[in-house]
């Protein structure tokens, strides 16, 4: 019989393996507690009491203390602090003391929401108060929700059920919006880019109809750790906000690790497959019934390691006790998994970023993340699933090949010792705003002179009144269409001209399994692009771009589809100029993108070898959004050498890409870069770095301003990767000799007005 070892064994084993590039051992703290506020309703006390909780935490107790003074705040501490507490303690407090009294609370997905509701309702049962808590999604039963509308003291839905289904018809929920007093938004860092935008102006119209009501709810923000929590709770809800970041509750002692797969190819400096990596210490935990989270990047990953993993069950329980978890599993099947995790049932889950939030999974003592999760905020974020409530946690980053992971994996100063990413919203992007004046016009019409939240829409709304959209009467613009817009506008995308995706797989059936912007369509539901929905593999066999459908039909194949796109670059107006040194000069500014997806390549998973390929046949598209770029005049060209500066300039481009994202909290799709050896608007070699979404969410104007330091990164990444002459971790393989591009940056650096 196989002795099981304990964690100190395994920590012992881990600490030989030659593959660790940095430990860092992160002491626990104990609990900073006080005891519960005079003025909170002995109801409430009582309750928290039986439930075990005798004091409150430092921060908790403040939270309390502001919103009952009619503060707006934001609580930001790390996960598992007890961040529930800020907002439902002021909340139930205040209707005990006044029943009439409402609150809309505000989860970014839908398991939190239920998380949280399970955890209310519990303080609410020992209480043994006539109060109600309800959730309003997708699939709350119509039945009941006519009663929620009527009678539900705390309302938990979600930002899309907000736009689409509370707001339009807000004279259904008179009750609500003449008595809220809270609105808590909880998670607020993950309401950033588009999405965040989109928020910003839901709220705005939120704000808007509770005006009109007569009431003016306080608002309760909790966010994990990010670099600008009080300006962007100010820019989400338009509110001036308190602070609250001295966390009081307790944590464990954690072993933070960073590993780094060996080198298979010495000279292309490729490393073995994270993918492989993690299998094998995922083994060693599970094995010895250590509970274990395993994070993936995307739903293929998670599918291929839940395949590796669950091999470790032959002979042992009947029951699957490693199970995977992400978006398209059903709610029932998703309680299910949360419950095993609390009980200890499963033993192991391998999960995208959907576990990142904070749904109560219980005690996992292990953390694996395979490759870096993309920004300092969300690494945390995952690395707080471990370690939950006692003993030691282990968290174990383990690198890809790619640029921005090696950058993370060989400089763990940067990770440690920097404030995390500043999370960043357009609110104003007038795409997005057009979209909600309407919404809002429909909801309740604007007067010539009003402001939505401090915006001029006088101008929006002649606008559409040439649109046909509003109408002018009586000094007031009205809705005119027979349709209420939000159902047509998704808060996930910029533009809602999108293609829908139609699964044909069942003959005789036909079904909308989701929809994609028409820029991304061409790279990704091109005919016989492999497309994936819910972990499952889709092939395109008709995309009609006219009508603006792609059919899909389920398949099983062992490789994926990368499409390449040509595109132009042509700046439109160029709002912001530094001429940084005689050798280059920066711009910020409106600029024109066309593209063009001209073939498809087939990758094989795991080799990632070309196996086939394709041409694609679709028209041109045209977005314009904003974007920074630096341009270099003919002197620096012949000063490096004509001959080699087109490929160095290939080289920094490839790394601009991987390196941007660590000064944007944003995922590396939400921007594109792209080097033109001769520009149209200067006919000087540039390179652009644009958002991917039309109008721009502010992403290039922070690189503009950061473009020195960004710079300086991407020269640290060249001239410290281990290759000899360019690799997947640095300039990419088809960029010639990186030595170019390190004297290209080096000379840029050296003569810039700015220091480096």
């Amino acid at each position: 019989m196989k002795v099981r070892k304990t964690m100190s064994d395994l920590l012992s084993d881990l600490r030989q393996d030659e593959n660790i590039a940095h430990w860092k051992t992160i002491p626990g703290r104990a609990a900073r507690s006080v005891e519960f506020p005079e003025e909170m309703d002995a109801r409430l006390v009582e309750a928290l009491s039986k439930r075990g909780i005798t004091s409150l935490y430092t921060h908790q107790a403040q939270a309390f203390r502001l919103a009952v003074k009619k503060q707006d705040i934001v609580a930001v501490t790390p996960t598992a602090s007890g961040k529930t507490l800020c907002y439902n303690l002021p909340v139930l407090h205040s209707i005990l003391q006044d029943s009439s009294q409402r609150a809309l609370y505000l989860f970014p997905t839908k398991a939190l929401a239920q998380d949280q509701k399970s955890e209310m309702n519990a303080i609410i049962d020992e209480m043994g108060v006539s109060l109600n808590s309800y959730t309003y999604d997708g699939d709350t039963a119509g039945s009941i929700r006519q009663k929620i509308r009527q009678a539900g003291h705390i309302v938990i839905t979600n930002p899309d059920m907000l736009h689409s289904a509370i707001l339009p018809h807000h004279t259904k929920w008179v009750a609500l919006f003449e008595h809220l007093k809270y609105i808590v938004i909880d998670e607020l860092h993950t309401y950033r880019g588009v999405f965040g935008s989109h928020v910003a102006n839901v709220i705005r119209r939120l704000k808007r109809i509770c005006h009109y009501y007569g009431s003016d709810p306080i608002f309760i923000c909790t966010s994990a750790t990010i670099a600008n929590p009080k300006a962007h709770a100010e820019r989400l809800t338009g509110k001036p906000m308190t602070l609250i970041d001295d966390n009081g509750a307790p944590a464990v002692k954690k072993h933070f690790i960073f590993y780094n797969p060996p080198i298979v190819n010495q000279q292309m400096n490729i490393r073995r497959s994270a993918s492989l990596e993690v299998r094998k210490l995922a083994k060693a935990f599970l094995e010895n019934e250590i509970q274990t989270i395993v994070f993936a990047r995307s739903r293929t990953r998670v599918e291929l390691l839940l395949s590796y993993l669950q091999t470790l069950n032959t002979g042992r329980k009947e029951r699957a006790t490693i199970r995977a978890y992400r978006g398209g599993y059903l709610p029932s099947e998703r309680r299910h998994i949360e419950k095993g995790l609390r009980t200890g049932e499963i033993q192991g889950v391998v999960s995208t970023n959907a576990l990142e939030l904070g749904v109560d999974i219980g005690q996992l003592q292990v953390c694996i993340m395979t490759g870096y999760p993309g920004s300092i905020s969300s690494t945390w974020q995952q690395a707080g699933r471990a370690g939950r409530r006692e003993d030691e946690a282990v968290i174990l980053l383990v690198a890809t090949s790619s640029p921005l992971d090696q950058y993370i994996i060989q400089h763990p100063e940067y990770f440690f010792e920097r404030n995390p990413e500043e999370a960043r919203i357009n609110p104003d992007n007038l795409i997005i705003l057009v979209d909600h004046i309407k919404c809002a016009a429909y909801e309740l019409p604007f007067s010539e002179e009003a402001l939505f939240d401090g915006v001029e829409v006088k101008d929006i709304c002649s606008y559409l009144s040439d649109e046909d959209v509003l109408h002018l009467q009586a000094g007031k613009w009205y809705w005119m269409n027979d349709g209420f817009p939000a159902t047509n506008i998704s808060l996930r995308s910029a533009t809602q001209d999108n293609v829908v995706i139609i699964d044909q797989t069942q003959t005789g059936s036909v079904k909308v399994i989701g929809e994609m912007d028409r820029f991304s369509a061409m790279t990704l539901l091109h005919e016989e692009a492999i497309y994936m929905h819910q972990g499952e593999q889709y092939q395109v066999e008709v995309l009609d771009w006219e009508e603006k459908k792609a059919f899909v039909r389920q398949v099983d194949v062992n490789y994926y589809t990368d499409a390449n796109l040509a595109v132009q670059l042509d700046v439109l107006e160029a709002d912001k100029r530094s001429q940084d040194s005689m050798w280059m000069e920066r711009a910020y500014g409106d600029v024109s993108v066309r593209a063009k997806a001209t073939l498809f390549k087939k990758i094989r998973f795991e080799t990632h070898d070309n196996i086939g390929w394709g041409p694609i046949h679709l028209p041109e598209e045209e977005m314009h959004t904003s974007a920074a770029w630096i341009s270099f005049s003919e002197a620096f060209v012949e000063q490096v050498g004509r001959e080699h500066f087109e490929a160095a300039l290939l080289g920094i481009a490839q790394i601009l890409k991987h390196a941007a994202p660590l000064f944007v909290m944003c995922d590396p799709v939400d921007l594109a870069v792209v080097p033109m050896i001769k520009a149209p608007h200067n006919e000087r070699p540039t390179i652009f770095l644009y958002d991917k979404y039309p109008g721009g969410i502010g992403l290039s104007e922070k690189l503009y301003d950061q473009m020195s330091r960004l710079l300086a990164e991407v020269l640290h990444m060249a001239t410290h990767c281990q290759c000899e002459e360019g690799c997947p971790s640095c300039i990419g393989t088809e960029a010639g000799d990186k030595r170019f591009a390190i004297r290209l940056l080096q000379s840029l650096l050296k003569e810039g007005s700015y220091v480096s």
